[in-house]
């Protein structure tokens, strides 16, 4: 597989996540054999105009690369510019953010909005191509409602201008992360484009994976919320597609084993405050179908260093292995 000039060991992609997809969580998720990691979305005002404030997005590892770091804005010039910043930073790929619905995003030109305007579409890719010389992708939505689907068309904007590959989510502005993405539009826009299609939206199973290869013909996958607490979904799928076959669901072991890791590597690289913020969260997605979670979730709500979580989290998993021996 590869996306201009990015070979990429298979077609299995994490991604991007705002509040999600740090340096420990893609670290996490290449060690499941993701070919290609994304960043949290950044700001483009925020890197050019307040780097030093911004600059943990672009913090990175030898060991997540390639790297892609998507940008989102809607100023042509400043897109450029932060995507210069990103390329001196080490990413590997920029990729424009054209699909975010939140309306913070949305209400300042950028995320999906941009659906609205493809002559700043066109504007934006092009200067960026013209300015950077590793792979750039857009990430877009279906359109900005049902009755406005306009999703092939953007596409072919950005490949004109210069876009190594689209990524669709099968879903509408309007519809945030609700209802069922529409996996024709995606195999529409396969149809219209020759550079290659990742496909986004609703693949939850490895099973989900093949099927959507199937019926878009899409080129490569985009792994999103099903991804959270179940970062073995890269290994499933890319053995599945391989050869059919499916790896042993997560144990209880391996569960606590990997939650425990991305704390140790949140306080790493983000320190202690951050790194217990950001773990409850995680947390919650990683024993969301064990019995009494709700138990240990309201506990580590009130816990405040490092080794009380980690005390909380080995009592739980004494209880649950000794539950499950029963």
């Amino acid at each position: 597989m590869q996306i201009g000039s990015l070979k990429l060991d298979n077609p299995v992609f994490l991604a991007p996540m705002d509040g999600i997809t740090d340096l420990a969580f893609r670290l996490i998720a290449k060690q499941y054999g993701c070919a290609l990691v994304y960043s949290e979305m950044v700001s483009c005002h925020g890197l050019v105009h307040n780097f030093e404030v911004n600059r943990r997005y672009l913090l990175s590892h030898a060991d997540e690369k390639p790297l892609a770091v998507q940008l989102f804005g809607a100023d042509a010039d400043i897109m450029a510019k932060a995507a210069q910043i990103c390329v001196c930073s080490g990413a590997d790929l920029i990729d424009i953010n054209m699909g975010c619905p939140v309306k913070k995003v949305v209400r300042t030109g950028a995320g999906s909005a941009l659906m609205r305007t493809p002559k700043l579409v066109e504007e934006i890719v092009t200067k960026i191509r013209r300015v950077i010389n590793i792979p750039l992708t857009v990430k877009i939505r279906t359109g900005w409602y049902s009755e406005h689907i306009n999703a092939v068309k953007i596409a072919k904007i950005a490949a004109d201008a210069g876009a190594d590959a689209v990524c669709i989510h099968g879903r509408t502005r309007m519809q945030g992360f609700s209802g069922c993405a529409d996996w024709e539009i995606i195999a529409k826009v396969k149809f219209a484009l020759d550079c290659i299609v990742i496909g986004n939206g609703d693949i939850k199973t490895a099973y989900d994976a093949k099927r959507m290869m199937e019926q878009t013909g899409c080129d490569c996958l985009m792994i999103g919320r099903a991804a959270r607490g179940n970062p073995w979904i890269f290994a499933q799928i890319i053995k599945y597609l391989k050869n059919g076959e499916l790896p042993p669901p997560a144990g209880l072991a391996e569960r606590k084993a990997v939650l425990l890791k991305q704390f140790e590597l949140l306080n790493k690289y983000y320190g202690s405050h951050i790194s217990l913020l950001h773990i409850r969260k995680h947390l919650i997605w990683y024993t969301q179908s064990l019995p009494y979670s709700a138990r240990l979730r309201r506990l580590i709500a009130h816990l405040d260093t490092k080794e009380k979580l980690i005390q909380a989290v080995n009592e739980y998993w004494v209880y649950l292995e000794e539950t499950v021996a029963k």
